[in-house]
């Protein structure tokens, strides 16, 4: 366990802290000074290699394939020198993931595909021996993977309504199923190495997972096209037809969509620390755009009602990094909740869903133009608030936690 002083000599002034104003109530004081030295390398890399192609790449509607091994090379998913122990080592974690979404809302949910959503993957489906030959390629990223849940026909009601078969076919190598679906909004499939793919068994109606060569015959993917919102992420629609995947490749713990559940039940607190670093990255725009604009002669930042919207602002984020630091020292102690990663994803969404507003707001007519850089938060915002489980199906999670009834439709 981690001792945390909290001394008033030990809390970094504003001007010393690693995510600046944003960071109000001084939340990075629960990480040490190693974890705040790795996160010190990934700013910089940000500020200074992302940054200035962000605005174009965005425009463009493509990824800059040139940030993706710089951005591995940075060893930040359990860098060799961090010694501490969860929860700490989780809330460093997050704040991992915060100051990538504070930067770009894309890269963060690039870089969470794998350390995020492909890891708990691997982590809670394979086996005791799949996991040791695959987590250290999973963490070097030697094995990049996907996860392939939502489909075109079933997002929310993907429980009971995933459609994509898989068939178990015995041989002499021990079995081979045959995939047949597809698979829709699925980010960074194109660069993956497997597609962690659920299907529904044919034999007995259960959810199993599968890693799919992405190259495998049978597997084509398709760049969704026309996107308003995370537009540098590129999310492949993908189709499987009569796919061949050995047993060995299927994840031996993923028996039912419980199996499933308990994914997503980790993975939602990650998309909580994206809305929340999405909020520092348009205010902290907001914020250095009015303190620099004038009009009617004086700074914008002097006027009553921009100082209003930017202290609204700061209480969104204030409010949404309480909830998610809280969160994850919870999962840090192994307590995992439906209803507690579902009101972090749906409060912090909803913040967030204003602050980029608010922050569009005070920018005025520039605040739709990528040079004032509010304009990419606002429009990602709008994806992020939808994925990883929307406002209404976060809401039924918490109701049901709430009353003991289920609204959730049949």
């Amino acid at each position: 366990m981690v001792e945390v002083t909290t001394t008033a000599s030990a809390v970094a002034s504003v001007d010393q802290r690693l995510y600046s104003v944003a960071d109000w109530y001084d939340a990075e004081a629960l990480l040490t000074t190693g974890e705040r030295q790795v996160l010190g390398r990934l700013r910089n890399f940000l500020d200074t290699q992302a940054k200035p192609l962000l605005a174009e790449y965005w425009e463009r509607g493509e990824f800059p394939e040139q940030l993706a091994q710089p951005l591995i090379d940075l060893d930040l998913m359990e860098p060799a020198d961090l010694t501490v122990e969860a929860p700490a080592r989780g809330i460093y974690h997050g704040f991992r993931i915060f100051e990538l979404a504070r930067t770009d809302a894309s890269l963060a949910t690039w870089y969470t595909a794998q350390a995020g959503l492909f890891r708990t993957a691997v982590r809670v489906g394979a086996s005791e021996e799949q996991q040791k030959e695959w987590m250290p390629k999973v963490i070097d990223f030697s094995l990049k993977g996907v996860f392939s849940l939502t489909e075109p026909e079933h997002g929310s009601d993907i429980a009971g309504g995933l459609s994509t078969t898989a068939r178990f076919e015995k041989d002499s190598d021990g079995g081979t199923w045959v995939l047949d679906g597809a698979k829709r909004w699925i980010g960074g499939a194109s660069t993956a190495d497997v597609l962690c793919v659920f299907a529904r068994e044919v034999a007995d109606g259960q959810v199993k997972a599968f890693l799919v060569d992405r190259t495998a015959a049978g597997v084509s993917l398709e760049k969704i096209q026309g996107k308003t919102s995370l537009r540098i992420m590129q999310n492949a629609h993908i189709t499987l037809n009569n796919v061949r995947v050995p047993e060995a490749m299927r994840l031996h713990n993923v028996d039912s969509f419980k199996d499933v559940a308990a994914m997503l039940r980790a993975m939602r607190s990650d998309v909580a620390w994206i809305a929340t670093g999405i909020q520092a990255g348009a205010f902290e725009a907001a914020l250095a755009y009015v303190k620099e604009r004038r009009q009617f002669g004086r700074s914008l930042g002097s006027f009553q009602l921009v100082q209003e919207k930017l202290a609204r602002m700061l209480g969104n984020i204030t409010a949404s990094l309480s909830l998610v630091v809280r969160l994850t020292e919870q999962q840090g102690w192994g307590i995992f909740r439906d209803q507690d990663s579902a009101l972090a994803k749906m409060q912090t969404s909803l913040m967030m869903r204003e602050t980029v507003a608010l922050a569009r707001e005070v920018v005025g007519g520039n605040g739709i133009t990528l040079a004032a850089d509010v304009a990419r938060f606002h429009a990602d915002a709008e994806a992020v608030y939808s994925y990883e489980g929307t406002h209404e199906i976060n809401a039924l999670i918490i109701g049901r936690a709430l009353t003991g009834e289920s609204a959730f439709t049949r």
